[in-house]
């Protein structure tokens, strides 16, 4: 698991180009403030232990919430932070599981459109926990 973690003033996406036809029709964008924003990257390896993957994966997200003074956690696919890649069944499951387990720990949670090119929009303050990178 690659896991970039942006604490944003401000968070903007739109659908462009559907990738993964496997996957739920978007054509609206939506925008976020104060916010946590984790562009993950589940790996092949992490599908021989989704729970624990699972687990850490909630664990860092709070604690960087936390870190930020937010409660609000965008989940977003970003396969390019390492050559190896999970399915994205597994990767999508993994985000629904963890987006259920933030919320019933009182998060508000969103995820971005899965299986699709965004253009994002994203406005970080120039602060040291604003920008936390984790690799497990």
């Amino acid at each position: 698991m690659k896991l970039l973690m942006i604490y944003a003033s401000r968070f903007a996406y739109q659908p462009m180009s559907k990738t993964l036809d496997d996957f739920v029709d978007h054509d609206q964008g939506a925008e976020f403030d104060q916010v946590l924003v984790a562009f993950i990257h589940a790996e092949a390896e992490d599908e021989s232990d989704a729970k624990g993957v699972e687990d850490k994966l909630l664990k860092n997200l709070k604690w960087a919430a936390k870190k930020n003074d937010t409660t609000k956690v965008i989940l977003h696919s970003f396969a390019h932070l390492s050559d190896s890649k999970a399915t994205p069944q597994f990767t999508k499951q993994l985000f629904d599981k963890v987006e259920v387990r933030l919320q019933n720990a009182d998060y508000q949670t969103a995820q971005t459109p899965f299986g699709y090119f965004l253009d994002l929009d994203l406005q970080a303050p120039g602060i040291s926990q604003a920008r936390i990178f984790k690799s497990f």
